[in-house]
């Protein structure tokens, strides 16, 4: 084998081994679509530990008025956030040892039934001892000490961190494009069904109209015998 592709084929090697033993200390993000009922609750929960990052961003995407109400709260029972009526939002919080709760209401509303997007983004959740550890601890061997791996690995990082980041945006995007449909469709069946209404008035107007004026002349006729 050529000198070049021994090199080669030790870089990757090596690439692999770091990242099986390292991982990426990149955010971690999940999203949920679920429907709330009308004059109900829903709280969902997050166990989070002290120093990390916990972002949350949600969109009301279907239901009358597209509003809930929304809070944050900490451990020890402190609201961090709150908020009314309010179609969307985004909150990130510094966080501790502990179960946050973040409940979405809708006891205001008697009758609608709203549908929500959101996402969660957990930041820095990996353990200190863990992330602490270099590469040169697993790669053996002299053969990579004059390749910059560690400019390489931040690379992949940054590549999989805007990678994330950009599956992000498409989830937004798809809930914005979601509340705009049901939207439209909304005002659609609004429109045909006062469009259906009017015809029906100018039907039966109409109708109206031409028995009077039969009436008149069947009246005139009548009088004349």
């Amino acid at each position: 084998m050529a000198p070049a592709s021994w090199m080669l084929a030790s870089l990757l090697v090596g690439l692999v081994r770091v990242r099986a033993s390292l991982g990426f200390s990149q955010s971690m993000d999940s999203d949920f679509t679920f429907s709330l009922a009308a004059a109900q609750k829903e709280c969902f929960y997050q166990t989070m530990r002290e120093g990390a990052t916990l972002e949350i961003e949600y969109q009301v995407i279907a239901g009358a008025g597209l509003d809930v109400d929304f809070y944050l709260e900490a451990p020890n029972g402190n609201i961090l956030q709150f908020e009314q009526r309010k179609a969307n939002g985004v909150h990130s919080v510094e966080t501790e040892n502990g179960d946050y709760m973040f409940c979405f209401d809708n006891t205001f509303s008697s009758l609608s039934e709203k549908i929500i997007f959101f996402e969660i983004i957990l930041d820095n959740m990996e353990n200190e001892n863990e992330s602490s550890r270099s590469w040169e601890e697993v790669v053996w061997g002299g053969e990579l000490h004059d390749m910059k791996l560690r400019d390489i690995l931040q690379s992949v990082y940054n590549v999989k961190a805007r990678l994330s980041r950009s599956s992000q945006i498409q989830g937004m995007l798809r809930a914005f494009e979601a509340r705009d449909r049901n939207l439209q469709e909304g005002n659609y069946d609004c429109v045909n069904l006062w469009s259906a209404v009017n015809l029906t008035v100018m039907l039966i107007v109409s109708g109206l109209q031409v028995y009077m004026l039969r009436s008149l002349f069947r009246g005139d006729s009548r009088s004349r015998t």
